[in-house]
Formats: structure tokens, C-alpha cells, sequence
């Protein structure tokens, strides 16, 4: 049977058709890739508007959200900041309780900026066990785990509280002097479990950049930092924490989303 839609009225009533499903078929494979790169590529604000505070369980004590913030003039351990959205401050004297997510996280990227004092320190925590360090830790020659990027050491409480190993520290010092905005992208892999809830795979750290530099690419946890390496028990997933206790500290642009195994990092 000869195939010339001219000649041929099946083959005729055929093609549109079948040009027709093509161009659906088409339509929908590029809409349900969009769709898969978009929530790939979705990211949570928990630093910016009105409302920031919200994504934190309370009690969420004196942190406030700031148009601006910087060393103060007369004493540069203390920030000083303008009201307004767009920024998280830890209060007017700089130590309060610690900010922690509402929403529970397993596998994730976090992008975030921070601003610190002279002499300032504070740090993230992911599931709130796992410490990444922020010190003013400009100029150390020979950063320890308990520096600026560090993943922070083991310590006890008792007698008073002590480092009981070096943690690990960065691979090189990416730290800006104290009061000037920085930059930290981390992806953390949660500790993976059994039905039994028996550990199978430590928490790990893909990658940590400071300041567009690489400080640590995959590197083993093998237990909680600080002193919730005794304390507190590893989860399949659990909060963010942002650090406010241990003195002035700001932060802005921090976002956060779910990551994937072999995933490249997406710019926020």
C-alpha cells in the first residue's frame, strides 16, 4: 500500500495525528524535566522577610532581624545593627539561645553567610550534633578543628569544659578578618541506620567551602562534636543549628535543601 498521504487517505489522516502526540509527548517530557530540576534546585529561606524568625522553634530568646549589621565603632567585639529584614542577629549583647529549625533534615546543602566580631565564635550544627566552627581565626598559620571551618573537636563538661581530641581542621585558613561578611557551603550526609536502629555509616561531610575555598571533601564523623559525642544520641535526621550562645554573631542568606547522593552542588 503506497504511503503518500495524497494518494494514500489513511495515511493522510494519519499524520497529523501522529505529529500531534509527537509534539505532546515532547511537550510533557521537557515540563516534567523542569519540574524535576526545579525541585532539585529548591531551596528554603530561613533568613529573609518579614517573618524569618518563624522557621525557628522557639524559644528563639533575643535574636532579631536587622537591615544591616557591624563591629561597633567604640567596641568592635560588639555588633551594632540597623532594624529591618534580610539579616539574623543574636541579640543587642550577643549571647543568646541557640536558633533551631522547625523542620527535621536528613541528607542536605546549606549555603550561608555570617559576620563575626573581633574575637567572636559561634558555629552550624547540623541535626544540631554536628559542628562546623566559625571563629575569628583570620591569620592562624596552623588552623585546628576547633578554628574558623574546623569541624569541631570532642570535649567533656567536667571538670570544666575541655577538648579531648583536635577534631578536624581545615585544609587550609579561607578565614576573612572579623567584621566582614563570609561565606560557607556545606553538604552533609546524615549517619544512616537499620531497621533496627542499629548505625550502618557515619555522618559525613561532602564538602565544606569557606570563602570559594574547599576546606573538606569527604570526610567520616564518627561521632557528634562538642560534648553531644557522649550526651545526645545520632539520628536519622534532625533540626539545623545556628550558634548564638558563645558570642556576637550575624547571619544572613541562609538557605537550605534536601540533597541527593552524587548531586553536583546548585548555586542558591
Amino acid at each position: 500500500m503506497s504511503s503518500d498521504p495524497v494518494k494514500d487517505p489513511i495515511a493522510a489522516w494519519k499524520q497529523p495525528i501522529q505529529t500531534s502526540w509527537r509534539r505532546g509527548l515532547s511537550a510533557f517530557i521537557l515540563l516534567f524535566a523542569a519540574a524535576g530540576h526545579g525541585m532539585a534546585d529548591s531551596w528554603t529561606d530561613l533568613s529573609s522577610g518579614e517573618k524569618a524568625l518563624e522557621a525557628w522553634a522557639i524559644p528563639t530568646g533575643d535574636w532579631f532581624c536587622a537591615a544591616s549589621a557591624e563591629p561597633e565603632s567604640k567596641n568592635p567585639r560588639m555588633l551594632q545593627a540597623k532594624p529591618g529584614h534580610g539579616i539574623l542577629v543574636n541579640g543587642r549583647k550577643g549571647r543568646t539561645d541557640d536558633l533551631i529549625t522547625k523542620q527535621k533534615f536528613r541528607d542536605v546543602e546549606i549555603h550561608l553567610e555570617f559576620l563575626i566580631p573581633k574575637g567572636s565564635n559561634s558555629g552550624v550544627k547540623f541535626e544540631g550534633l554536628y559542628e562546623i566552627q566559625i571563629l575569628d581565626s583570620f591569620g592562624v598559620k596552623k588552623p585546628k578543628g576547633s578554628d574558623c571551618g574546623g569541624i569541631y573537636p570532642r570535649a567533656e563538661e567536667e571538670p570544666a569544659y575541655h577538648h579531648i581530641d583536635e577534631g578536624i581542621p581545615p585544609s587550609t585558613n579561607a578565614a576573612r578578618p572579623a567584621g566582614e561578611w563570609q561565606t560557607m557551603d556545606i553538604i552533609f550526609q546524615a549517619p544512616r541506620f537499620d531497621s533496627k536502629d542499629n548505625k550502618v555509616a557515619n555522618a559525613r561531610f561532602v564538602k565544606v567551602v569557606l570563602n570559594d575555598q574547599v576546606i573538606h571533601e569527604n570526610v567520616e564523623v564518627r561521632t557528634p562534636t562538642g560534648s553531644a559525642w557522649r550526651l545526645k544520641k545520632e539520628m536519622a535526621e534532625g533540626p539545623l543549628l545556628l550558634q548564638g550562645t558563645h558570642g556576637p554573631v550575624a547571619f544572613r542568606n541562609v538557605r537550605i535543601r534536601p540533597y541527593t547522593e552524587g548531586e553536583k552542588p546548585v548555586k542558591p
